[in-house]
């Protein structure tokens, strides 16, 4: 499993999968649409006696992040179904990688590279504040690139090389730029500025979702974790089209429960 955001165990069970078999989870971050809903993940498997281990890996933070979601849930542990004698236990455990950082579970290779979505303008000086990482899932049949939340990128890139399937973050940055506005039409131009900034330095266009699966060579891109949600065919078709100028192969607008 990638990223669990919120309504994800609820989504495992829609796609017809038991929550105690999932042995690993991989956060591409931790910003609370990609972990939200983690702690359901937790419980669901504590409440039905998950007897394996399960495995997150994440960025450096993560560890903290589980650490806090289980000590929120002690009170509920303790009590477990009331029944005197016993407890749930968690079973689980927390790998944190960083750029660079491979596995190897069961058969399938796992290489993680560093990301632009934390990125911060190189006036500063400054440290960036986090982590998010891209994950390539090579298999004996074919490889999967997953890029989590990054802008533009050089080591996605090179990561996703030759690739089968590249499953892409995305966003119409003009037009989420047009809400901000409307919603907040007294916005100092300087705070608004930096959203731009943001946007355009974390996040990808459709063209750059385009350029990205060129550069790497990939045979077909999902695109997921779309902003704005695609309400309507003819919005697909415009993303699809915008992707389609710069990346010949197949490409698909995701769906929720979609199989590739």
């Amino acid at each position: 499993m990638v990223d669990a955001g919120d309504g994800a165990a609820s989504q495992l069970i829609k796609a017809g999968l038991r929550i105690p078999k999932v042995k690993g989870l991989f956060l591409s971050h931790l910003h609370f649409d990609h972990t939200g809903g983690v702690m359901a993940l937790l419980g669901l498997r504590m409440q039905r006696n998950a007897e394996q281990i399960l495995t997150i890996y994440g960025p450096p933070g993560t560890q903290v992040l589980i650490d806090g979601l289980l000590a929120g849930m002690d009170p509920a542990m303790k009590a477990a179904y009331g029944m005197p004698g016993t407890a749930w236990e968690p079973r689980v455990k927390v790998v944190e990688l960083v750029d660079g950082s491979t596995l190897e579970l069961n058969g399938l290779n796992v290489a993680v590279a560093e990301n632009s979505h934390f990125k911060i303008p190189q006036d500063t000086g400054l440290p960036e504040k986090a982590k998010s990482l891209s994950f390539r899932f090579d298999m004996a049949d074919r490889s999967i690139v997953f890029t989590g939340d990054t802008g533009p990128s050089e080591a996605v890139e090179k990561l996703a090389r030759n690739a089968d399937l590249l499953v892409s973050e995305m966003m119409d940055i003009p037009a989420v730029l047009q809400v901000v506005r409307k919603m907040n039409p007294n916005m100092p131009q300087q705070q608004f500025d930096g959203i731009e900034w943001h946007f355009r330095a974390h996040h990808l266009l459709p063209r750059q979702v385009g350029e990205l699966a060129a550069k790497a060579g990939v045979k077909k891109v999902v695109v997921t974790h779309m902003v704005p949600n695609v309400r309507d065919e003819a919005m697909a078709e415009r993303y699809r089209s915008a992707i389609a100028d710069v990346f010949d192969g197949d490409i698909v607008i995701a769906e929720d429960l979609d199989r590739f």
